[in-house]
């Protein structure tokens, strides 16, 4: 029987897949959307495998039947098209400046595409923010890539995905749609060194059942001289009824410090308040009157009169969703003097402020303004390097300690919480080698941030993980007669020999503490490029989201799913003004 005489070959979705091989009673071919084409087992008589892996792998991608007379059309189609002359294509500056504007949008893409590809491919190491993001009555995942440029150290980005997303947002689902984003820029586990989401229990599952796991190496065994084959398709399958099972591949993943952060201090911190006698009472009236000041002056046009009577300055109308935003509004505040907020309290028909409840407010402000300074500089893009994460931790909670001085019953207790509620969150990346080693070769850190006893066990680790430099070839000879007269090297002839590794570790620990340094100790430079890929927060995906909302607007709802991406990975990647330089 030939694979012409199996279901497969009458199948209407077959086109998808690359006949390989028989095999028994099975037909063995690769799936032509995967990045990696991977080999798949199928009955001559039955389809539903190759269906399910379409299903598991594929279920966001458009599928259409093969219909009669394609093959003709698309032999037609190429015979035309070979007799146009084919155009060399330029991706120089010049050369994208002068596409017309009448070019379709579809070709526009594609260039961009091939150029981001090339940018993206020739990274060693680069890491991924992702995130669900829903308007519109429509759900999308999106994805960004970031990584530091070996030449310039400085970090760069672009987004490379905002699709549409279908059906519930399950942690497998969501799993497969990041497998197929990654696979098709060829981001395997080992090229990106992680992927930085938020605190959701679904991507938590998601890669914590499809994430990649070190296997340690087994102790060498004698062999019998024979050699052991091993059926690669039953290592990847589990049943007949689940070859799929386990194929899904995930980098390391890292949650966003900014949104665990924010956790902090919308949980434990607001729990605490709200259940401490000393401050559950006057925690409330507190806030109650600030939310009313914030009401009444962003809602009526004589309370903002008002108050630009009292002060030269607008109060701060927070953002649900962003914790900082409440603490600059209590901020402005308190800028106030507590005889002119009464003012304008009474001007407004809000019952006023007293001593205690003002008092509260500072304090609460004095506690919380380094936890609000290290969340800005956790969610910068283009200096913040996730090395900044752990001594961002430790000066967090060196501070947050240090303010407890000079406060009243009413806080006294909140910076021990807050201080345990980071050790707890965050106990992962304590002891993380990666975040160590990204901490330590950031120039601006070093082993300033590391307590003395630790810092032995630092120099250690950064020694350990050094990659050994390439031993160069002894170059040819060119003749005989300088073969004859070779003598001793002088003894200066040595100094351009590489550093070993103690003695670089050493010298750039002693260097000075800025980026540039790296390129004056190559293996320390290459740590660095690889554990600082990743960003401390997954704010980036929170930008494309951003700009995607301005891009999705009500009038703009009919837009395609397709070109809505198009528009927006182009306009977030600056596409129309930068395609000459590398994605920024």
């Amino acid at each position: 029987m030939t694979e012409t005489d199996s279901t497969f070959a009458r199948w209407t979705f077959s086109h998808y897949f690359q006949f390989v091989r028989d095999k028994d009673k099975n037909i063995i071919v690769k799936c032509n959307l995967c990045a990696t084409l991977r080999e798949l087992s199928t009955s001559r008589n039955s389809t539903s495998n190759l269906k399910k892996h379409l299903d598991r792998c594929h279920a966001n991608t458009k599928l259409t039947e093969r219909a009669a007379g394609v093959e003709k059309r698309k032999n037609a189609e190429d015979e035309s098209a070979g007799k146009i002359k084919q155009q060399k294509l330029s991706f120089s500056r010049t050369a994208m400046l002068k596409i017309p504007h009448s070019m379709n949008l579809i070709s526009s893409y594609c260039i961009f595409l091939i150029f981001q590809h090339k940018v993206i491919e020739a990274q060693q190491y680069v890491s991924t923010t992702a995130d669900m993001w829903s308007a519109n009555n429509k759900s999308f995942m999106g994805v960004t890539v970031h990584w530091i440029d070996a030449d310039t150290l400085k970090r760069k980005k672009a987004a490379i995905a905002c699709r549409r997303f279908r059906g519930r947002h399950t942690y497998d689902a969501i799993a497969t749609e990041l497998e197929d984003i990654f696979s098709q820029y060829g981001l395997t586990y080992d090229k990106v060194t992680a992927c930085v989401t938020d605190n959701g229990s679904n991507f938590v599952k998601a890669f914590k059942e499809h994430q990649h796991v070190e296997t340690e190496e087994e102790d060498e065994v004698e062999s019998d001289g024979e050699v052991d084959i091993t059926d690669l398709h039953s290592v990847f399958t589990t049943d007949d009824d689940d070859p799929e099972h386990g194929l899904c591949v995930l980098p390391p993943h890292h949650r966003c410090a900014s949104h665990t952060l924010n956790l902090i201090a919308n949980n434990e911190v607001d729990k605490w308040l709200a259940s401490n006698p000393e401050s559950r009472a006057v925690y409330h009236s507190a806030t109650a009157k600030c939310s009313a000041l914030w009401t009444k002056a962003s809602r009526s046009t004589v309370a903002a009169e008002c108050l630009e009577e009292v002060s030269d300055r607008k109060l701060i109308v927070p953002t649900v969703t962003r914790w900082n935003s409440f603490y600059d509004a209590y901020a402005r505040i308190t800028e106030m003097p507590l005889s002119d907020i009464n003012k304008l309290c009474t001007q407004l028909h809000i019952k006023c402020m007293n001593d205690k409840e003002y008092q509260f407010l500072k304090e609460y402000c004095s506690i919380m303004k380094p936890f609000t300074v290290a969340l800005d500089i956790l969610q910068g893009e283009d200096t913040c390097f996730y090395g900044t994460l752990q001594p961002t931790l430790e000066v967090l909670m060196a501070k947050t300690l240090a303010a407890k001085n000079g406060l009243t019953q009413m806080t006294t207790g909140l910076p021990e919480v807050i201080v345990g509620a980071i050790k707890t969150r965050f106990a992962a990346t304590t002891d993380s080698k990666d975040a160590l080693l990204a901490a330590v070769s950031l120039p601006k850190f070093k082993l300033r941030w590391i307590k003395e006893a630790r810092r032995d066990h630092i120099k250690f680790l950064l020694t350990t993980e050094s990659p050994m430099p390439d031993v160069p070839q002894p170059a040819a000879v060119a003749s005989s007669e300088e073969d004859f007269f070779s003598f001793d090297a002088l003894p200066n002839a040595t100094a351009d020999a590489p550093m070993s590794v103690e003695t670089e570790v050493m010298s750039y620990l002693s260097s000075a503490p800025v980026m540039e340094s790296l390129h004056q100790f190559p293996r320390i430079k290459k740590i660095a490029l690889r554990y600082n890929a990743p960003t401390p927060s997954s704010a980036p995906v929170e930008r494309l989201f951003s700009l995607g909302s301005l891009v999705l607007t009500p009038k703009r709802n009919r837009l395609g799913d397709g070109r809505f991406q198009c528009l927006l990975l182009m306009r977030f990647n600056r596409y129309f003004g930068q395609l000459g330089s590398q994605i920024g």
